[in-house]
């Protein structure tokens, strides 16, 4: 952790379940073709004990952090952050960064760093103030990844459940290949921050090299909820940086 801490905070189904089943032991499982309705309902009863055991074991302890639970003028650091109004993230030697745009509004939607191997897609949404959104997320992902037809896994991961998914497409040349990412889903008070990873560090999950520099810039994330109203579930506004700010 690069800054202070101020406070400790606490936060705590699955409506669809096709391809995913979690087993007692916490491995992962998946089901082919068509599963009974009976049987569907057993596995996501399964599935959301777990998600839920995983979450509830990960807590925030070490970041990703609310604004208000860290200090981050603590002892004069010098550490470089980068301000997008919602999101403060604090970058990493050899970092690439591009920001993803809304084309119709120029809204920034989310943020994209890489490692040279790996890259991490980085948006926040907002949630409820006292409950956590990711259950209800996850719900999605699993019923999106169903209709096109792709397979996705429910495993322990870095920061609670995470979603490991394989999708089916197609490059411009008409070739087929399959589209692989891991999903993080951490909630926070009043909001949700999403991690998607891809490349090397979805691939080679046990490795610690190959996973450290994504997963320290995630838990070293900081989340800025404003007080405005918001639905759960829609982006939290990102703004382009004027530049980098040294505490």
């Amino acid at each position: 952790m690069i800054f202070g801490r101020r406070k400790r905070a606490a936060t705590e189904t699955l409506d669809q379940l096709d391809e995913v089943l979690a087993d007692e032991e916490g491995a992962t499982v998946e089901a082919e073709g068509e599963t009974p309705p009976s049987q569907a309902d057993d596995a996501l009863a399964r599935a959301e004990k777990q998600a839920s055991e995983w979450d509830a074991a990960f807590g925030r302890d070490e970041g990703p952090f609310d604004v208000e639970e860290v200090d981050l003028e603590a002892d004069a650091d010098e550490v470089t952050r980068i301000d997008f109004g919602s999101l403060i993230v604090t970058p990493f030697e050899g970092m690439t960064m591009q920001l993803q745009m809304n084309r119709q509004t120029e809204a920034v939607q989310a943020i994209l760093v890489g490692d040279g191997e790996s890259a991490l897609e980085l948006s926040v949404f907002a949630g409820p103030a006292r409950t956590s959104l990711a259950p209800e997320v996850r719900s999605d992902i699993i019923a999106a990844t169903a209709r096109q037809k792709g397979r996705v896994q429910l495993a322990e991961g870095p920061f609670g459940a995470e979603l490991r998914r394989m999708l089916p497409v197609t490059d411009a040349e008409g070739k087929q290949g399959m589209h692989v990412s891991r999903t993080w889903l951490v909630p926070g008070p009043g909001w949700l921050l999403r991690g998607v990873v891809m490349g090397r560090a979805t691939l080679e999950t046990t490795n610690e090299d190959a996973q450290l520099k994504l997963t320290e810039f995630f838990s070293n994330v900081v989340v800025r909820r404003d007080g405005r109203p918001q639905a759960p579930g829609s982006l939290l506004p990102l703004v382009v940086p004027q530049k980098p700010t040294e505490d």
